[in-house]
């Protein structure tokens, strides 16, 4: 099914510890000050969502200049979640979404881009965030510094530093932030870490990634580089990253602190802790994610929707040569392991794995998620985990006992048992079976899906 934008929601129209900013005034343009930014922020029962467009407004040199997109989604039940203060503002297009109706991260975001009019730039946020002062002037100083040096599309993302809602400005981290490369996760997405940059870094450093919480780029990257309403969270980044880098945009993490990010959200309603069909969601978006890369012997059909396809510009085995990532493979090279600068190192044409790390061919992964009330019992004994091939051929088995399942079990309103399994193999799994076993009826029901 061809993948269209979403149909949309009703639509209702302290001072910091001081960051040095370290762009010199030279660069800063008067131009600047006609510029206007599209301010995504998609936020979900988040308290701190209006201390953020606070904070944002008083830190920005140029407040006028600010349309805000809100994907608002909210419960009566958080009496601390109100918007009145802003809905007169004509800066402001807000979103009104009930949490039941609320499909994810990259659905709500989608519907906030739906309300772009053609603005100069764009920043994407989480609802969760403190600024230094002067921000816009900074960002667009650097975007256009950036653009006089030859990249015609920059993107200027990364993890930002943190801060402590309950203990700021104290707990600020005053050190910028890069990504990188973590892992690929059962699933096929791949996973980043944050981690300081080097006081010497004088400008913006070449980035592999993507950042769903700190984004600034041209306003058209709106239009080009849409978030995919399907997707649901993980998987999110690393997609638009590659999609973003096909759309011909050159990507770069800040040398200086712009914005501080909140990541614990302690004791915080989040969105897949009020939907029971969350797991649901999140195994159709690691599939989609995985047809995108065409992993695990997928392909992508025609009709996955060119919207959320890669761009024109260059190829995925272009971003796949630049960050040192194969995804069929699922491994990275030496030298994004050793998190060196990208570009990576031109490779071999005669040799494509050159630079890869010895891997085991015939190794699988693979995660099974399902919810744990259908396997969490006082009466369960033990759990078979099986993978067979198209023959019915068992090639892997691995039984948790009571106490294992307990353990796998995720925390939330509607927790899941996880099962992350990785095994040597000469071919592809057909399928995956779990069966419980209990102490008085012995087999229970068995569960079983085809690997796609």
């Amino acid at each position: 099914m061809a993948m269209q934008m979403q149909s949309k929601p009703k639509v209702h129209f302290k001072q910091a510890s001081k960051v040095t900013p370290l762009t010199p005034p030279s660069m800063v343009s008067v131009a600047t000050q006609g510029k206007s930014i599209f301010i995504q922020i998609a936020a979900y029962r988040d308290p701190e969502l209006v201390p953020t467009i606070r904070d944002c407004l008083s830190k920005a040199k140029f407040p006028d200049n600010l349309v805000f997109s809100i994907a608002w989604q909210h419960s009566a039940e958080d009496a601390w979640d109100n918007l009145d203060a802003f809905t007169a503002d004509p800066r402001f297009k807000i979103i009104d979404i009930n949490y039941k109706d609320a499909r994810g991260a990259c659905w709500a975001r989608n519907q906030l881009q739906q309300q772009y009019a053609g603005e100069d730039y764009t920043l994407q946020l989480d609802s969760h965030h403190r600024f230094i002062d002067g921000w816009d002037q900074e960002l667009i100083a650097m975007h256009d510094l950036l653009k006089t040096r030859g990249h015609e599309k920059p993107l200027i993302t990364t993890y930002a530093p943190s801060y402590n809602p309950s203990n700021d400005p104290a707990e600020r981290i005053l050190q910028p932030w890069k990504m990188n490369f973590d892992r690929f996760i059962p699933e096929g997405a791949v996973f980043f870490l944050p981690a300081g940059m080097d006081d010497a870094v004088a400008d913006p450093m070449p980035a592999r990634f993507y950042s769903a919480h700190f984004a600034f780029a041209a306003g058209s990257f709106v239009t080009e580089v849409p978030h995919d309403p399907e997707m649901y969270f993980h998987g999110e980044e690393i997609s638009i990253a590659v999609r973003a880098y096909t759309w011909g945009y050159d990507l770069f993490h800040p040398n200086k602190i712009i914005v501080w990010h909140e990541y614990t959200r302690t004791n915080r309603v989040k969105q897949w802790d009020d939907d029971a069909a969350w797991h649901e969601k999140n195994t159709r978006s690691h599939l989609r994610n995985r047809t995108l890369f065409e992993m695990d012997g997928l392909t992508k059909p025609a009709d996955f929707g060119m919207m959320y396809d890669f761009g024109p510009e260059r190829t995925l085995a272009d971003y796949e040569r630049y960050a040192g990532i194969s995804f069929k493979r699922r491994r990275a090279q030496k030298y994004t392991l050793e998190h060196g600068v990208p570009p990576n190192p031109a490779p071999n044409p005669d040799d494509p794995t050159e630079g890869y790390p010895e891997e085991e061919e015939a190794e699988f992964t693979h995660c099974i998620e399902l919810s744990a009330e259908r396997l969490v019992t006082d009466d369960c004994l033990f759990c078979a985990v099986i993978y067979e091939d198209a023959n019915g051929t068992s090639l892997y088995r691995h039984d948790y006992t009571a106490a294992e399942l307990v353990l796998h079990v995720t925390k939330g309103v509607h927790p899941t048992v996880r099962f992350d399994s990785s095994f040597q193999t000469s071919g592809k799994p057909f399928k995956w079976i779990v069966w419980p076993h209990s102490k008085t009826n012995g087999w229970l029901t068995k569960m079983e899906n085809e690997i796609k």
